[in-house]
């Protein structure tokens, strides 16, 4: 087993020259308003990955964090006049609290429960948006000013506004990567897979799920926070169940308990989003369709079935 993941390590270098020539290179090949919002799904698919595929718990309300961020990034920033940078970590620490009550709710139940418990959470969440006065309701807010990173670097540029979400969405992967490979993310490994067994080991199982789930909600939010400055709007869309619906969409079409399936993910399902944006019906349908053959031909999702490939592969040539 050693042997065959020394052997799958050393794909991981070539991949990572690979990808970072890629994102440098992007938005001199493509649109950069369309590379940002696809980094920015990306983490959010990474955030609920983080819930889904490292400690089992499924939410169907992550677009209350993504969208509450949208909100408070918007507010802050067109309204108090706040730096951008200070604005997206204010919307972070906005969809963290969330997070955190959700959880106080959520965490001690499992399974359709739990999940039950965030969609009514994020459906709050909603109507709030909908209701408040300070989100503008079905307008939302809208013109909100990207202004200067720290006073420095001017946003409205597209590129430097690229290059400022690249560096931000990478080093959010990176924590993701630190958190997953982390003692932490063992007991929440171990929590997944058996967390009558971590009980009896003498771990706070809730205590660890809660700050799971608070984490989760804070790079949700992070995203959303981001979203709001490169398209300079926070809507209803941004906490409507469907994104949440398109986050877990993404993890499982890339595949969960994969780093790079929700890069995969939001790529595939952000570019049908595009190519079909003239014809929203078909784009359901669409979704649909690849959901349901990725569901049955892909169980792993994309990433997930090359990795069992590459593992196959590795144990022939060892065997």
């Amino acid at each position: 087993m050693t042997d065959i993941t020394t052997r799958l390590a050393r794909y991981q270098r070539p991949l990572l020259i690979v990808g970072a020539i890629v994102l440098l290179a992007a938005p001199f090949m493509a649109y950069p308003i369309f590379l940002m919002k696809l980094m920015c799904f990306a983490l959010l698919a990474a955030s609920l990955n983080l819930m889904i595929g490292y400690v089992g718990l499924l939410s169907f309300g992550h677009a209350m964090f993504f969208g509450s961020a949208a909100y408070a990034t918007a507010h802050a920033v067109k309204v108090w006049g706040f730096d951008p940078a200070l604005g997206v970590l204010f919307g972070a620490a906005v969809a963290a609290a969330i997070g955190a009550v959700t959880g106080l709710l959520a965490i001690r139940r499992a399974g359709i429960a739990f999940s039950m418990i965030t969609l009514a959470c994020a459906q709050l969440v909603y109507f709030i948006a909908l209701r408040s006065p300070f989100t503008g309701g079905e307008d939302g807010i809208q013109d909100v000013p990207r202004g200067h990173l720290l006073g420095l670097l001017d946003l409205k540029d597209n590129l430097t506004l690229y290059y400022v979400i690249m560096v931000v969405v990478v080093v959010a992967f990176w924590l993701i990567w630190r958190i997953v490979n982390s003692p932490f993310g063992q007991v929440l490994t171990a929590i997944r897979d058996n967390e009558p067994r971590a009980i009896s080991l003498g771990y706070r199982v809730n205590r660890y799920k809660l700050l799971a789930f608070t984490l989760s909600a804070a790079l949700a939010g992070l995203a959303g926070g981001m979203k709001s400055i490169v398209f300079q709007i926070a809507t209803l869309t941004d906490v409507s169940w469907t994104t949440s619906g398109e986050a877990l969409l993404m993890g499982i079409v890339g595949g969960l308990q994969t780093m790079l399936g929700p890069v995969v993910g939001a790529f595939v399902v952000v570019t049908m989003a595009n190519s079909l944006s003239s014809f929203a019906e078909a784009l359901m349908i669409v979704q649909g369709v690849v959901f349901v053959v990725v569901v049955m031909l892909f169980r792993r999702g994309i990433v997930g079935e090359i990795n069992a490939y590459l593992a196959r592969r590795a144990s022939r040539e060892t065997s």
